[in-house]
């Protein structure tokens, strides 16, 4: 008779950095709304907020495209700086999200899988690391390093391929819906986190595995993901 053997499978945990570590989405919302006024598109701030989480050249076009205007690539890349600007006059400093700082030391401490991916860049998300507490050992992959930012799936991908395994074996974490549709595209299992402002119904339909409110709650269930810890 057969003996069956349990087998190890290297489990990941790849997170979105605004909104579901770092208390950032409404500044950013604020500063696109103001941004794009100044080039004349004034548009209502719970369309923008819709649309965060996308990559900053993405969002522009989409948001433009409501607005019923085109843009040229100068102006777009115009309205992208000038968003950087006034989000880091809005938020000099940033507040991690309710349990983000604990979870992420206990993950380290731990020797659990885990990274980041964010439609940000260099040097705007420095200050989110920093206060997160994020240095050098943990991976982070941002817009600059890939082709591609969300809803493609190029960001977890690469994060799941500088972590060393299999996309089948990540978990995304994030507050956007998307986040779990570039999730599903690199055919990972997705968390929804309600600290974004999205509703538990609409992550779930997004294809949330599981939907928590925040970093803390999240932390007191991983077990329910296959977490050992």
């Amino acid at each position: 008779m057969a003996v069956c053997r349990s087998i190890d499978v290297a489990r990941a945990l790849i997170f979105d950095l605004d909104g579901t570590l770092v208390d950032t989405v409404y500044a950013h919302v604020f500063a696109w709304q103001r941004a794009l006024a100044e080039e004349g598109m004034p548009i209502d701030a719970w369309r923008i907020h819709r649309r965060i989480g996308m990559s900053g050249g993405l969002f522009t076009r989409a948001v433009a495209r409501e607005v019923g205007r085109e843009l040229s690539p100068e102006e777009t890349e115009l309205i992208q700086r000038r968003h950087g600007r006034v989000f880091r006059e809005l938020l000099p400093d940033r507040r991690p999200l309710p349990g983000a700082v604990a979870l992420l030391a206990d993950l380290r401490g731990r020797g659990v899988v885990h990274g980041i991916a964010t439609s940000g860049s260099h040097p705007e998300i420095d200050v989110s690391l920093e206060a997160l507490g994020i240095g050098g050992e943990t991976v982070v992959i941002d817009r600059g390093d890939v082709a591609r930012a969300k809803p493609e799936p190029d960001l977890f991908l690469a994060c799941a391929a500088a972590l060393a395994v299999e996309p089948a074996d990540c978990y995304v974490v994030g507050d956007a819906v998307w986040d779990l549709l570039a999730a599903r595209r690199a055919h990972m299992l997705s968390i929804g986190l309600l600290s974004g402002g999205y509703g538990a119904d609409e992550l779930s339909s997004a294809g949330a595995f599981r939907v928590y409110d925040d970093a803390a709650e999240l932390h007191a269930s991983l077990d329910e993901l296959g977490f050992d810890l």
